[in-house]
């Protein structure tokens, strides 16, 4: 699938752990996605997939759920945009 990084940052904190948001869009899909990352080790993960602003058809958010249960590489470069931007100081 391809995607388009629009803007990722990502925080930690010793309550919180590591929190992450990545936006994107998603060629062929009509609305941008922003995904939500929470993980206490920065191993396992927990995440949200959101419209980014208003909502797009719902299918295509259900389909994209679904890919990113299934593609692990697409699902370790969003977490691993996010964390570069911790590790780098930037958002």
């Amino acid at each position: 699938m391809d995607i388009q990084i629009v803007k990722s940052d990502m925080t930690y904190s010793k309550e919180d752990g590591y929190v992450g948001h990545v936006q994107f869009t998603c060629e062929g899909h009509q609305a941008p996605y922003e995904i939500t990352f929470h993980s206490k080790n920065a191993k396992e993960w927990m995440y949200s997939l959101n419209f980014a602003k208003e909502s797009g058809p719902e299918q295509e958010i259900l389909s994209l759920e679904e890919i990113l249960e299934e593609d692990d590489e697409l699902f370790d470069r969003l977490v691993n945009e996010a964390q570069r931007k911790l590790e780098s100081g930037q958002s």
